[in-house]
């Protein structure tokens, strides 16, 4: 590596790749001041470590901005730059080359890890797990930034000087959603690094009681909501630049970042029993190992080249490395927590089936069979491969299906009655005074839909598990409002439980939105002639007002402005410098309360005569987006600390908030 650098060269590309080179010096230091400060329990060595950690952070920051400038100046010595830059792009879409390709995205994966190592060593307690957490963290970092610095570095020089660059991929450049999602997906992958850290610091050190739970907590829930933000901006995406009017094709890719998240919720609700009831230790050890594990799995997936995906980095060098790495995570996450599994013994006795221990942990069971689920669909074509030696083998939407909607359905009525139910155990009695509300407003849910003309089983069923856990969670707000003299005192004094409420609610209003898009979906087609009579296509009427051609600078666009009942659309078929023969639609979408108006042009005259059009109507589908709002505030709501202790004891000496 050290051949390959040459300020003559590449001034730019010479500093960036020294300064990953002093990270990866930096990184081993650290990892072995990290052992030995938790050996010796010798706080002067932590001390060193913490410091490594941000000579770390401060030169993986230095690449990053290298890279940046040498992207942002038309560096075309860098060969990252040369690759997937161009000078005719504008700027955003410079920002965004940063992470548009291989080796730049693991540089973006690095330092968001290296920030929160950073920010771990500001807030770590002086305890015997520290030392342990950042030792943690500096392994994945020693890996991450060993991968940067060595074949997959962005700083390499070019042989042959090019006058301008090769340009990004064009599918990165047909929406600004591109700066939005990868950076919301890594903030959630690399988050949970810490609370994986956490967990190894507990097992390493023997120290095995609720406090690192209750201590990641916070850190768990922000990387869930980037996570949850990122695979619905991913959807957005996908429904605002592919031209297909949707939003999930359960795509490899899009299951590997779906994945993590089903583990992560699991984690996020198993910890409360533990915090509650002392239960279910061992079961949160595994499951944020398998967490953290399924993120560099997902990274694997990406950069391997083992999955068809358009989202899919090509082949490299890369994958087999990480697959080493996932290997090493899961030998070392599963060894150790089996070495103390003695010791992970829950406190309490075995819950109830019926009680709200049962809810959670039958809620759990179901998250990772979900997540198996997902994962044997996502790697059977891979295991085909593997045994056949032939790559036709695909797994397709309907096999999801199957099981994701009955799963999903069973999220649902656990999650209205769950939080009904007493802890422990529940009798006849109190479960029926518990259901007896809830399934009267869903049973009276479905009928109104159904009167209104829903007939599908499947949306019958998920109007009515809606009503049913938007009814439990105004049960259990007005209860506690009632009991603490009103709502506002019952907020402050517990943001964390209504928060929570709030993200169900949010996931509520997802459902529907899925529910509804997925099943009253209407989709036609047909050919619309310039100043022709306008054509009905599901009851609307479109009609062809012009076509013209539009300059991008580093493309073109053919723009087809169309007419339907009266309200314009324009509609895009773009090219692009790097792929003139291909066409990348650019939808027009009209978003609706009810329903969207979609339109796609999948072909245009070159004579400027006619263009053929694709209308799409899809019920609820901004539901989905404003849904995933409520989740993220309900997420922030549950990180604000309760109201000061003597506005609580004020509040609690009203009546205790129970449910």
């Amino acid at each position: 590596m050290l051949n390959l650098i040459s300020f003559q060269s590449s001034a730019l590309g010479a500093l960036g790749q020294l300064a990953l080179l002093g990270a990866l010096a930096f990184t081993l230091a650290g990892t072995w001041l990290a052992v030995v400060g938790g050996l010796r329990a010798d706080s002067r060595v932590t001390e060193a470590t913490r410091r490594a950690v941000w000579a770390v952070f401060a030169l993986v920051s230095l690449g990053t901005l290298t890279l940046m400038a040498a992207l942002l100046g038309d560096d075309f010595s860098v060969r990252y730059v040369a690759e997937h830059s161009m000078r005719a792009s504008p700027t955003w879409m410079k920002v965004t080359s940063l992470w548009g390709a291989l080796s730049g995205s693991i540089l973006l994966w690095t330092w968001l890890l290296s920030a929160y190592a950073f920010v771990l060593s500001l807030t770590l307690r002086r305890d015997a797990l520290r030392p342990w957490a950042l030792g943690t963290m500096f392994v994945s970092l020693l890996f991450f930034v060993g991968v940067c610095a060595t074949i997959a570095s962005p700083f390499t020089p070019v042989s042959t000087l090019l006058a301008d660059g090769r340009g990004p991929n064009p599918a990165l450049q047909n929406h600004w959603m591109m700066a939005v999602h990868p950076v919301l997906l890594y903030l959630g992958f690399v988050g949970l690094s810490v609370p994986f850290a956490y967990a190894v610091a507990a097992l390493v050190t023997g120290r095995l009681s609720d406090h690192w739970v209750v201590v990641t907590r916070r850190w768990t829930l922000v990387a869930w909501t980037f996570l949850t933000a990122a695979i619905v901006a991913g959807g957005w995406w996908s429904y605002e630049t592919l031209g297909w009017g949707g939003y999930w094709a359960w795509d490899p890719v899009e299951n590997a970042s779906f994945i993590p998240w089903l583990l992560t919720t699991a984690f996020l609700h198993s910890i409360q029993i533990q915090e509650k009831r002392g239960l279910m230790r061992s079961w949160n050890v595994w499951l944020i190992v398998l967490a953290y594990s399924s993120t560099v799995l997902g990274t694997f997936l990406n950069r391997s080249g083992i999955v068809q995906s358009v989202h899919a980095f090509a082949g490299g060098p890369v994958g087999p490395v990480f697959l080493g790495f996932l290997a090493f995570l899961l030998i070392v996450g599963i060894g150790l927590a089996a070495w103390r599994a003695p010791f992970l013994r829950d406190e309490a006795e075995v819950p109830a089936p019926i009680s709200r221990e049962g809810a959670f942990l039958a809620g759990n069971w179901l998250f990772l069979v979900f997540a198996f689920m997902v994962l044997l669909g996502t790697l059977f074509p891979t295991f085909v491969e593997a045994a056949q030696g032939r790559r036709d083998a695909s797994v397709g939407p309907a096999f999801y299906n199957a099981f994701a909607i009955p799963l999903g359905l069973g999220l649902l009525l656990l999650m209205g009655v769950g939080p009904l139910l007493p802890w422990r155990r529940a009798n006849g009695q109190s479960l029926m005074r518990a259901l007896v509300p809830l399934l009267a407003s869903g049973l009276g849910a479905a009928l109104v839909a159904f009167i209104f003309g829903v007939r599908a089983p499947a949306v019958l069923i998920t109007v009515a598990l809606a009503a049913y856990n938007l009814v439990g969670l105004g049960l259990l707000t007005a209860r506690a409002a009632r009991q603490s003299g009103g709502l506002g005192r019952t907020l402050q004094a517990q943001p964390r439980r209504y928060g929570a409420y709030t993200a169900h609610v949010g996931l509520v209003v997802l459902a529907l939105g899925l529910a509804f898009s997925g099943a009253y979906r209407q989709d036609a087609q047909a050919t619309l002639n310039l100043k022709a009579a306008p054509r009905t296509l599901l009851r609307e009427q479109l009609a062809l007002t012009g076509l013209r051609q539009e300059d991008l600078g580093f493309g073109t666009s053919a723009i087809a402005s169309v007419s339907i009942d009266g309200r314009p659309f324009e509609a895009r078929l773009n090219t692009y410098t790097q792929a003139p023969g291909a066409l990348f639609p650019a939808p027009a979408v009209r978003y609706g309360l009810l329903g969207d108006t979609y339109l796609v042009v999948t072909s245009i005259d070159p004579k400027g005569q006619w263009a053929s059009v694709r209308l799409i109507e899809s019920p609820l589908v901004s539901w989905i987006w404003w849904g995933t709002l409520i989740i993220c505030i309900g997420a922030g709501l549950t990180l604000v600390s309760p109201a000061r202790p003597q506005m609580r004891a004020a509040s609690a000496g009203l009546a205790p908030a129970t449910d």
